[in-house]
């Protein structure tokens, strides 16, 4: 591995020696010498396996009951330590004398290299102000930490961004450190782990707060960079209503499978973003009275002031009172239905426009330095954030819907919907969305779940639009899934045309994509309800849960393909909406080579991804970590609409259709065919544990009672993950491959990963998931926990991993996996030997807590967790 970088070795070094230093006031010097001997010792054991293990178990071993949860957070804490000086290097000051990061310079180069290709200035322009790119945040238990640590996580980076300057003097330097030591202090005497189950409010504050404590900072900065580049390359600045990357939410709006997101959970949710959202605009409005204190300014808005000596002050200082009334609204609302005053902000415009006015109005009378500063960011974050902070999305379960109607039609004396076949659905729902008469009767009293899923529309219904996103249909599966929503929600007063868009995600469900929509556009009067755009969403954690990753991938490719023919063909214009998860297992991959992956005009302008748990923290959790992501995102977006990929070659397709086949066959032969796999599943790996810790606020099952089927794939890949098999990632794509080599293809292979993106992501995607396992901790969690019977398949299953190393070895021609990116290498080299006593205490805590039952040592369980966000910090996706 090369040297890692001198100054984030040296960070890291000091934030350790000042943790060591807390642990040593707190706990002794012994204490502190057994972490140091057993870091040690995990260090060893990764230069002599078998020695350097024995003794590290033996160390281990000798730690007494009431030493087990200090350890564990011991290793946790420097483990997040390493992330927030990681992160911080990202950002750090450079010399001019350093190449800038490609993260800041992206937009740029691709500039550039647009107008090399012969675009024009003012098309570059158009096209990115034409943007539509949306972040859709969603909660997910791989987030484990609480806010108030993330919070002096921040702190920490906002110190090391203080220390970062070469001409400090000796006392400032102290000054820095004993504030570092002091952030650091405080975080290790802060219980770093929930004590309950977040609600589904408690998840949407903490979107919230990454609003406000980083993209409210960065998406105008990003948008300043972004004027910028445009104007260097001779293009016009962004027009200011401009906003090509808007934020979304499934925080409180994502009912699939959680009974704890409800209609009222809905409503506060959006009271919640609408306060906060008053609160944040008061805060840029008070800054901008006092900064506009300037008298001249043009007649239409001294219209407005009337006669003033400070007209800009007048005219925000009425905006201010609408904002406060708005914020007033809100927060008696939260607590009884309360009818807007008409002060209250209703639409985006009522925002928007005094703000334009004094705009318009320093431009005009020439103090365009001013008009730029703080007012043009304000401006921003209007077009940007909205009257909510984000857009909610509302997602619920296809068969809620059909159950729903089902239970009206039976009461209206027409019998049962859900038993219709889906021609009799069709027309039912047609006829009723062209109806104008009411299709609820007042009388009705339905079932509790069918007044559940109306009074979510209900909610719907009660807000304005743009507070409001998509309507999302899990396990959608034809067109009537879709109509059935835009009939309930006509039926409980939705008046505009919000998007409806149906989830494929299991491998039928993506393969039948093509044939439902195509359908659905071809039903007359759809296209009157749904306008000119269809936006479908594209499910990527549950279709890698069942057919395994590699022809998961190959599958949502196709479905992406020939979505974008069928829309092509019904002249629609077709928005894709990637439900990707963090980790490989779940689609996850870096953004940037995830969008240039994609079919080619699969992306047009448009582009809506989910972002979620613990990535939202390592992406957007810092200012300019988020001004860099958001960078990426737009630049490939850019990119994949001007330049696209090109289309596979028939041989590549025919190629990666029999490695789809194969791959599919083998990770099904295992998890669906092997006799012992539940087994050992549950026995080897903490799947257990996570229903019982409070981990997120939706259940770890679908349904109670149910088997691997009915996991969600968040725990599925969480629980692999943490014993570092990581066997959803890789499982049947390394014996696929292989057969391909056997068979000669390898030269061909090597082909497709040189000219084809989407291979050459899903190859490096497997590196680095490959990178991350550990057949030997693997092997140890078997041995602690898993009956003998089963130790012959856990064995097979390594086996397997370690061919699908020696396959991807071979593919790239390498000796050693990561050679092309050592920067990853390094960084996941240099966290083994504080994960790895982590692994082991946590196969040993599952040990104990398992034996002891239901009568379990709580302090055991809360070191078990503790272990699980440690390895989460170390590995940095986990679910």
């Amino acid at each position: 591995m090369p040297e890692i970088d001198a100054r984030l070795r040296d960070d890291v070094h000091q934030l350790g020696e000042l943790l060591g230093n807390v642990i040593r006031e707190h706990l002794g010097e012994d204490f502190l010498q057994r972490i140091e001997r057993i870091r040690l010792g995990a260090k060893r054991s990764r230069r002599d396996a078998a020695d350097g293990q024995r003794a590290l178990l033996s160390e281990l071993h000798g730690i007494p009951d009431d030493q087990l949860l200090p350890v564990c957070r011991a290793f946790n804490q420097f483990l997040n330590l390493a992330n927030i000086a990681e992160q911080h290097h990202r950002i750090r000051r450079r010399g001019c004398d350093e190449a800038l990061p490609f993260e800041d310079v992206c937009v740029d180069l691709l500039l550039q290299r647009l107008l090399h290709e012969g675009h024009a200035p003012e098309r570059l322009a158009a096209e990115v102000a034409a943007l539509d790119i949306e972040l859709v945040l969603t909660a997910h238990p791989t987030e484990v930490s609480r806010r108030t640590l993330i919070q002096k996580y921040d702190a920490i980076a906002a110190e090391l961004a203080r220390a970062d300057h070469r001409d400090l003097c000796t006392s400032e330097r102290q000054a820095l450190r004993d504030a570092l030591a002091c952030l650091i202090s405080e975080a290790w005497h802060t219980d770093e782990i929930r004590r309950s189950r977040p609600t589904p409010v408690d998840e949407a504050k903490w979107g919230f707060a990454v609003i406000e404590n980083s993209l409210w900072q960065a998406v105008p900065q990003f948008l300043q960079r972004l004027d910028q580049s445009l104007q260097a390359v001779g293009a016009a600045p962004l027009a200011l209503e401009a906003a090509p990357i808007g934020i979304a939410s499934w925080m409180g709006g994502d009912r699939d499978g959680n009974p704890n997101v409800t209609a009222p959970v809905t409503r506060e949710v959006l009271l919640l973003g609408r306060w906060m959202a008053a609160d944040l605009y008061l805060r840029d409005i008070e800054q901008l009275i006092s900064q506009l204190s300037m008298q001249q300014a043009t007649d239409e808005l001294l219209a407005l002031s009337g006669p003033s000596f400070e007209p800009y002050r007048v005219i925000l200082k009425q905006l201010r009172a609408r904002l406060l009334a708005t914020r007033d609204w809100a927060q008696a609302a939260l607590d009884a239905e309360l009818e807007p005053p008409t002060e209250v902000l209703q639409n985006l415009e009522q925002l928007r426009q005094p703000l334009l006015l004094c705009h318009a109005s320093l431009l005009a009378c020439g103090m365009q330095r001013i008009a730029n500063a703080a007012l043009l960011d304000t401006l921003r974050r209007v077009s940007a954030f909205g009257l909510g902070l984000v857009r909610l999305d509302i997602r619920q379960d296809a068969a809620r819907h059909a159950a729903a109607l089902g239970e009206l039609t039976e009461y209206l004396g027409l019998g049962r919907y859900d038993l219709w076949d889906e021609s009799q659905r069709c027309d039912f729902l047609l006829n009723e969305l062209a109806g104008r008469r009411p299709l609820l009767p007042p009388r009705w009293q339905p079932s509790a779940e069918t007044a559940e899923v109306l009074a979510t529309c209900a909610v719907v219904a009660a807000q304005p639009a743009e507070l409001l996103g998509s309507y999302v249909i899990s396990m959608a599966g034809q067109a009537s899934d879709v109509l059935a929503v835009r009939l309930l929600l006509k039926e409980s007063g939705v008046d505009w045309p919000m998007r409806v868009a149906p989830l494929f995600e299991t491998l039928d469900d993506l393969q039948r994509a093509e044939a439902v929509v195509d359908r659905l556009l071809g039903l007359p009067g759809y296209r009157e309800l749904a306008g000119d755009q269809q936006e479908v969403m594209i499910g990527y954690s549950d279709s890698a849960k069942d057919a395994g990753a590699l022809a998961a991938g190959w599958a949502q490719y196709r479905a992406q393909e020939a979505l974008v023919a069928v829309c092509a063909r019904h002249g629609v214009r077709l928005r894709l909406f990637h439900g990707r998860g963090g980790t490989v297992g779940r689609g996850g991959a870096p953004a940037h080579m995830a969008i240039l992956s994609q079919p080619p005009g699969s992306v047009k302008g448009q582009l809506r991804v989910t972002e979620q748990g613990e990535m939202i923290r390592f992406k957007f959790g810092l200012p300019w970590i988020a001004v860099q992501s958001l960078q990426l995102y737009l630049s490939a977006v850019l990119e994949a609409t001007l330049l696209p990929p090109p289309a596979p070659r028939p041989e590549w397709r025919e190629l990666m259709q029999q490695l789809a086949d194969r791959s599919v066959q083998v990770y099904r032969g295992v998890v669906r065919e092997e006799p012992q796999f539940v087994e050992y599943f549950r026995q080897a790996t903490p799947e257990q544990e996570l229903a019982r810790l409070p981990l997120g606020s939706r259940p770890a099952k679908r349904r109670v009672g149910g088997g691997i089927e009915s996991l969600r794939a968040i725990p599925w890949i969480f629980a692999w993950t943490q014993t570092r098999l990581m066997l959803p990632a890789w499982l049947g794509a390394g014996q696929a491959l292989a057969e391909l080599i056997e068979a000669g293809e390898v030269e061909r292979l090597r082909e497709m990963m040189q000219d084809w993106p989407f291979f050459l992501a899903r190859v490096e995607m497997l590196e680095m998931v490959l990178s991350k396992a550990d057949a030997g901790i693997a092997r140890f969690y078997e041995e602690r926990l898993a009956d003998a019977d089963l130790w012959p398949l856990g064995e097979r299953l390594r086996t397997a991993l370690a061919n699908a190393v020696q396959v991807i070895l071979q593919l790239r021609d390498s000796e050693r996996l990561l050679a092309h990116n050592p920067a990853l290498g390094e960084s996941v080299a240099i966290r083994n030997p504080y994960t790895d006593p982590l692994h082991l205490l946590q196969a040993e805590l599952m040990a104990r807590t398992r034996s002891q039952g239901e009568a379990a040592d709580p302090s055991l369980e809360r070191a078990l967790l503790v272990t699980m966000a440690g390895i989460a910090a170390g590995m940095r996706n986990t679910g």
